[in-house]
């Protein structure tokens, strides 16, 4: 029997759901899009593939997943209208593309962006929470812009992974690694100054972008020095990063794939 193969690429607001993948008893991304797809598409066999799973509370302005069929989608257009009705109010549906049975989400060479919005000195409104992440402490920002830099290129990235095995690849190229000004964000009950970490690379590990937030933050306090973050990223470096910066803070800002 013949398949048909589409690219979904979705939006999400991830702070009431506990990731995307399925799991007994909580609610998911995938369950809610699984979900949807078997009401639109009224019992017909399908499937669904993500490009990658993202943590519990965690936002994407732009994730995908694939859709196999045994049925062609007739009007592209009007599938994703009636998908988008039928989706809960956090997430969206942006585009749909049919792709040959040679794409593979997974194994398909992709480059991926993620944006990491924090603030700090004071107590923010309560509005934030779903999207940012508030450091009461002072942070000197200027220090962790500095340090922001230290992980662009090609480093040694074992002490940036959640329970590293020893046989894991750790030798890993990030294309973009820097600490901005926020102004892509921005909302009435925002504080006056909100910041990014802006990272870029082909592939990240578990935890591995607020493992890295979490040493800004560190060496922002104090905690840390710019050496410190130098000896974690030199081979066979066995420093172990202790904090990993809240999820909530994490957005999957872009995927494309090559």
């Amino acid at each position: 029997m013949k398949k048909f193969f589409y690219v979904i690429k979705i939006q999400y607001l991830g702070y009431r759901f506990h990731g995307w993948q399925k799991q007994p008893d909580v609610k998911t991304l995938h369950l809610m899009v699984d979900r949807t797809l078997k009401f639109i598409l009224e019992g017909k066999p399908f499937k669904t593939l993500s490009s990658g799973r993202t943590d519990a509370m965690v936002s994407a302005e732009c994730a995908a997943f694939e859709l196999f069929l045994n049925e062609p989608i007739e009007n592209e257009s009007e599938f994703l209208n009636l998908f988008n009705y039928n989706l809960p109010q956090d997430i969206r549906a942006l585009r749909i593309k049919e792709v040959d049975s040679k794409f593979n989400i997974i194994n398909h060479s992709k480059v991926k962006e993620y944006l990491y919005l924090f603030t700090y000195g004071e107590k923010c409104h309560p509005f934030c929470a779903p999207i940012m992440t508030t450091i009461l402490d002072d942070l000197d920002i200027e220090l962790m812009k500095l340090g922001a830099k230290l992980f662009q290129g090609k480093n040694y990235l074992r002490s940036y992974c959640y329970k590293p095995t020893d046989n894991g690849v750790y030798a890993r190229e990030i294309f973009t690694c820097e600490l901005i000004e926020n102004t892509l964000y921005t909302a009435s009950y925002f504080p006056e100054k909100t910041y990014l970490l802006r990272v870029k690379g082909k592939g990240f590990m578990r935890n591995q972008i607020r493992l890295i937030m979490g040493a800004l933050i560190d060496l922002g306090k104090g905690k840390l020095s710019l050496d410190d973050i130098r000896a974690s990223l030199l081979p066979n470096s066995n420093m172990k990063m202790e904090y990993i910066a809240p999820a909530s803070g994490l957005i999957l800002k872009n995927i494309e794939f090559e």
